[in-house]
């Protein structure tokens, strides 16, 4: 078995190889002979099939084992002599070439991707300057009032006065579709925050104006998309008392709501409640000052100045991303025009390629980066931001997982959070000197 390996740079090699004829048909003489001790072959008892029938019956399933066995000793052999170990190889080894030759033989060419070796160098020094952000006073003072009404119970007007946009209205209801009360259409005493956009479209304005102990017949339109598919679409009419207005009276900001915010901790006074709030805000205003400034300035910098191969079926595979995603926002009549002219397919293919080439880049100096730094990201930690994600967009945690599962998206979302916490831990400590 004749075969040569070459490395073409730090993450691609290729390997070309002629399978002699002998060589498979050795091969196939043992995958037959394997075959008759295990194969069920009417007429014959199991293990007594003799070689023959087994190599008449299954010629070419057995003529495919024999050449891939072949195949896979030409590239073990490589690997090894390429010095490149199965750890090292991204993705699955490309058969570029497989012609089969009148004599018998077999020419091959094996296209290997592997990772690529990365000097980061003083990858620290090319970290941007970081500034800490400070929090406005009157963010704090505007906070605090927000949680005292929000946190604020309900109570009644010590003065009447009519409806207003943003009142609670403590109201009786009872729907009529064609003049019969349907179900699920009456209630008494209901606290209805106008303005909330909680009930059918168009009710609440119409209790805007409305006075103390005033009845009142309100004209509604069901939604099409009701949930209800028996009123969905129809007119109704509701018979409304209001009883009266409610509103929330803030908390004084005292030491004692102070208390009452943060139960369990010992000591609290307000001064420490704005301590807390500050450090929110803080917190969050350094998150988006990393995520929107100071993480791509890196990112961009680091991919500017390291220099390593890239697997080229990496490459391929993220235009071919970009490809699909571009194709998709186009209309049919491009689409018609990419599909007679395959030159005009190859022009949008290298336009893609330097943000290919830069977003594959800056992956593997990620990674490099979070084995410098000794970070990692666990499947555990991945399992609670989708937990956490699927419980803010009110869906099941098992149901969103499965679904990225599906996807293929979780091992990108495990990137993305390598990458907010190794440049997130590079910062921090550019900030604490």
């Amino acid at each position: 078995m004749e075969f040569s390996a070459n490395r073409l740079d730090g993450a691609n090699a290729v390997i070309t190889a002629t399978i002699a004829k002998e060589v498979v048909e050795s091969n196939l003489d043992k995958v037959a002979k394997q075959a008759a001790k295990t194969m069920n072959v009417q007429g014959f008892r199991k293990g007594k099939v003799p070689v023959a029938v087994i190599k008449q019956r299954f010629a070419d399933k057995l003529r495919e084992d024999a050449e891939s066995e072949a195949l896979r000793k030409v590239l073990g052999e490589a690997l090894k002599e390429l010095n490149i170990s199965n750890a090292e190889l991204i993705g699955e080894p490309i058969i570029s070439k497989f012609d089969k030759k009148e004599d018998g033989s077999i020419d091959l060419e094996i296209l290997i991707a592997c990772k690529p070796t990365i000097d980061l160098g003083d990858y620290k020094s090319l970290l941007p300057s970081v500034v800490e952000k400070e929090v406005d006073a009157k963010e704090i003072d505007a906070r605090l009032e927000e949680i005292a009404t929000s946190s604020a119970p309900l109570e009644k007007l010590a003065k009447k006065r009519a409806v207003k946009d943003g009142d609670h209205a403590v109201i009786d209801f009872e729907g009529f579709v064609d003049g019969i009360a349907f179900e699920g259409g009456k209630a008494e005493k209901y606290p209805l925050h106008v303005g909330s956009g909680s009930f059918i479209p168009g009710f609440e304005e119409q209790v805007i104006g409305m006075k103390y102990e005033e009845q009142k017949d309100i004209l509604v339109t069901f939604p099409e998309s009701y949930q209800a598919k028996d009123l969905a679409g129809k007119e109704a009419t509701f018979k409304v008392t209001l009883h009266e207005i409610q509103e929330k009276v803030a908390a004084l900001l005292n030491d004692e709501f102070a208390q009452r915010m943060l139960p369990g901790e010992e000591n609290v006074t307000i001064d420490t409640l704005r301590e807390k709030i500050k450090e929110q805000f803080k917190a969050e205003a350094m998150n988006k000052y990393y995520r929107e400034e100071l993480k791509p300035a890196y990112l961009e910098t680091l991919v500017e100045r390291i220099e390593f191969a890239l697997p080229n079926s990496v490459v391929d595979q993220e235009i071919n991303y970009a490809l699909n995603n571009k194709v998709r926002t186009m209309t049919e009549e491009e689409i018609s025009v990419l599909k007679e002219n395959e030159s005009k397919v190859e022009e949008i293919r290298n336009e893609l390629k330097e943000d290919a080439v830069n977003s594959v880049k800056a992956t593997f100096i990620i990674d490099a980066l979070a084995k410098a730094e000794n970070i990692q990201v666990s499947d555990q930690e991945v399992m609670q931001v989708l937990y956490y994600e699927a419980m803010q967009m009110g869906q099941n945690p098992q149901d969103l997982v499965k679904q990225y599962q599906e996807a293929g998206y979780l091992p990108a979302i495990k990137m993305s959070m390598i990458e907010e916490k190794v440049i997130s831990k590079l910062l921090d400590e550019k900030l604490g000197k």
